[in-house]
């Protein structure tokens, strides 16, 4: 991934710095698991770690003749190492090492994008109970409905993002698994017990059953588990992006002293943030397809997924994380226009409160197709003319005669919300799970 979407923390889980380290922890955990069943000298093994080291450039020049990074790795680190060096990848496959590595990794980013989420939920749990009470037009097809709140959209969110939670912590358990079953998974040269030691000893449970490598579809379920979290912080910025438009602006991304929205418009405040995160949730979706293509390969294995894996999981990991971070910026400096959002509510008449005056006159004893032609024709004459649905439905005499001509009920957005607050008990209940973790 570019530097311009690549945050520190998990940028350095995916370096090639980090991706030998990883492989490093893999081998010499494997090796004390042997020391541990008594195969090799606990004191030889201790030995090879004080000096089993390498730089990136030193492979790199051994990979330009054997056209073999594990080899590659492999001889950089043990020439240097002396007779102990003997312990080091003995029995083991390069997928042993390149799959048990990547799983920690996979670890380690999901862990990091997994907090960032939970910050995210927080966030918006926090926004739903403060905007419980900020009314606003609820839309279908763009078109206004009926009234909603803006915590009421907050409270969606946050529970999607519930469950992205749950999708993470799924996929984090479903990637840290690893593998030290030799070149087809039959443990032909590995005794399983230093398989199941050495996983444990790096935080990783180990495959039940494995060819040479790892199965994808443990990786292809990382990669939808990613993909769906960027739809939902897609979902999030679709929102604030349409809300920012000039006959809108009810919301408005965050926007810095200093800030220029366009070389030509000096006027110009355009949501670019919200615009980069509906971006960047196509590579997560392009990336996700990807994992489904890697889960088939030719019998025990092909290499065929390997190339896609060196950019698919490392760039999706660091998209999501970004995509995490910069909603929270976003939100964290979010402009609303309450007042904005009452006169759009309004801007219609009072065409938003049509289904309840329907309920209302079926309520009192009209037939409901009667009731929704009346309805419907005083609707669309204040939506044509600008004149107020209000008044138009006073001037029918069916409704005087039903409903009388104080329609004030009819047009109380806290009557018409006055259920709502269930969906707000609930957000409640989700800031106490998240307070339990």
């Amino acid at each position: 991934m570019i530097e311009r979407y690549t945050l520190p923390e998990i940028g350095a889980v995916w370096t090639e710095e980090a991706k030998y380290r990883a492989w490093l922890e893999v081998e010499l955990a494997v090796c004390r698991a042997r020391a541990e069943l008594g195969e090799i000298p606990e004191d030889e093994v201790e030995e090879l770690a004080a000096r089993a080291d390498f730089t990136v450039e030193r492979i790199r020049e051994i990979e330009a003749e054997t056209q073999h990074d594990v080899i590659a790795f492999v001889s950089a680190v043990t020439e240097n190492a002396g007779d102990v060096a003997r312990h080091f990848h003995f029995g083991l496959t390069s997928s042993d090492v390149l799959d048990t590595a990547t799983a920690l990794q996979l670890k380690r980013s999901l862990t990091l994008i997994r907090e960032r989420a939970r910050e995210l939920t927080r966030l918006l749990a926090d926004l739903a109970l403060e905007h419980r009470d900020t009314v606003m037009a609820g839309r279908t097809h763009g078109v206004h409905a009926e009234p909603t709140t803006l915590g009421h959209k907050f409270a969606v969110w946050a529970f999607e993002m519930e469950r992205n939670l749950d999708r993470l912590e799924h996929a984090l358990e479903v990637a840290a698994v690893g593998k030290i079953s030799g070149a087809v998974g039959t443990y032909a040269n590995v005794d399983p017990r230093v398989e199941r030691s050495a996983c444990k000893r790096l935080g990783l449970a180990s495959e039940p059953a494995s060819t040479q490598i790892v199965q994808r579809d443990r990786h292809a379920e990382v990669l939808s588990a990613l993909a769906i979290l960027g739809s939902t912080l897609e979902k999030i910025a679709l929102e604030i992006r349409g809300a920012q438009r000039t006959e809108i602006r009810e919301l408005a991304e965050p926007f810095g002293r200093g800030q220029r929205g366009s070389s030509a418009m000096p006027h110009k405040r355009n949501p670019i943030l919200a615009e980069r995160m509906c971006g960047l949730a196509r590579l997560l979706r392009g990336n996700a397809a990807v994992g489904f293509e890697n889960n088939a390969l030719w019998q025990e294995r092909d290499i065929s997924h390997s190339s896609a894996e060196r950019v698919v999981l490392p760039d999706s990991a660091i998209v999501a994380y970004y995509m995490l971070h910069t909603t929270l910026r976003i939100l964290q400096g979010l402009e609303i226009d309450r007042d904005r959002m009452r006169k759009n509510l309004n801007r219609s008449g009072g065409i938003v409160y049509s289904g309840r005056a329907l309920l209302a006159l079926v309520e009192a004893g009209m037939n409901r197709d009667e009731a929704y032609r009346l309805v419907q024709r005083a609707a669309m004459r204040a939506w044509e003319s600008g004149e107020s649905f209000r008044k138009l439905l006073e001037r029918e005499e069916r409704v005087r005669e039903l409903l009388g001509c104080n329609l004030d009920g009819l047009f109380d957005p806290a009557y018409h919300l006055r259920h709502q607050r269930v969906v707000f008990d609930r957000v409640l209940g989700l800031k106490e799970r998240l307070k339990d973790g």
